[in-house]
């Protein structure tokens, strides 16, 4: 295998180089070590005052500060990479989302991977099942995050409808509910919400990472939008014969 090295120099047998963005938060936190552990070069991009939170991986990552809905700060990061992995956070009443989404697909290179993350409340074809409190607690919490200029929601939902738009080797990752813990194994996944497999909801964040970095080097993630749930959560186990 072939890939860029950090001083732009095409080095054999070193792994694909994959750009984070979204570096510091805790998923992207968790996408680096999964990364590093399988030997990839990592260009990692984050706000400038969060920098100190990739502090353990001085020295094996290269971290580029900067907005991340900024598209020189997200040009000069994806610049030669294999894939992006992106968080798609909707801070703020001002496109954050879209607009990070926008500048990733703006600048990868042709054909490079590109992975994003979003909550199960994205839906691609409009055949996904929601429960009713599902429902209400989406609504009532948008509304309310909205209202208080924190987050939008509807700005990861306009991101979502960018990247399916797209003609790029895309994969949007919908995460359910959650938690820390010790790793319970690669996540499963199905393509609706609704699907009883998905009914626990929660997931360990270390796997959700880990079901992002795997997604690289998975030709049959392109183009779909799995929702994720925990490998050992009841739903699971109990539907182990699954869609994943």
């Amino acid at each position: 295998m072939e890939s860029i090295g950090l001083d732009g120099v095409r080095k054999p047998g070193t792994g694909k180089r994959v750009c984070i963005v979204g570096a510091s938060g805790k998923l992207g936190r968790y996408m680096l070590q999964h990364a590093l552990d399988r030997g990839y070069e990592i260009v990692g991009v984050c706000r400038e005052q969060s920098v100190y939170k990739l502090a353990e991986f001085e020295g094996r990552i290269r971290v580029i500060p900067g907005a991340t809905d900024d598209h020189t700060v997200i040009a000069r990061a994806v610049n030669g990479c294999d894939a992006v992995l992106t968080v798609l956070v909707p801070w703020g009443v001002k496109q954050y989302a879209s607009g990070t989404a926008q500048a990733v697909l703006d600048h990868a290179r042709p054909g490079a991977r590109l992975i994003f993350s979003c909550g199960w409340h994205i839906t691609r074809d409009g055949k996904d099942v929601y429960t009713r409190k599902f429902k209400m607690y989406a609504a009532v919490f948008g509304r309310l995050a909205k209202l208080a200029r924190v987050v939008d929601v509807d700005d990861q939902v306009e991101a979502c409808r960018r990247i399916f738009a797209s003609d790029t080797s895309w994969t949007v990752v919908r995460g359910s509910d959650l938690e820390e813990g010790e790793s319970q194994g690669l996540p499963v996944w199905s393509r609706h919400v609704g699907d009883p497999v998905l009914a626990s909801n929660l997931t360990r964040r270390v796997d959700y990472a880990r079901f992002m970095v795997e997604a690289v080097e998975n030709d049959a993630l392109v183009h779909e939008a799995p929702a994720i749930v925990g490998r050992l959560t009841p739903s699971a186990l109990a539907h182990a014969d699954g869609p994943a």
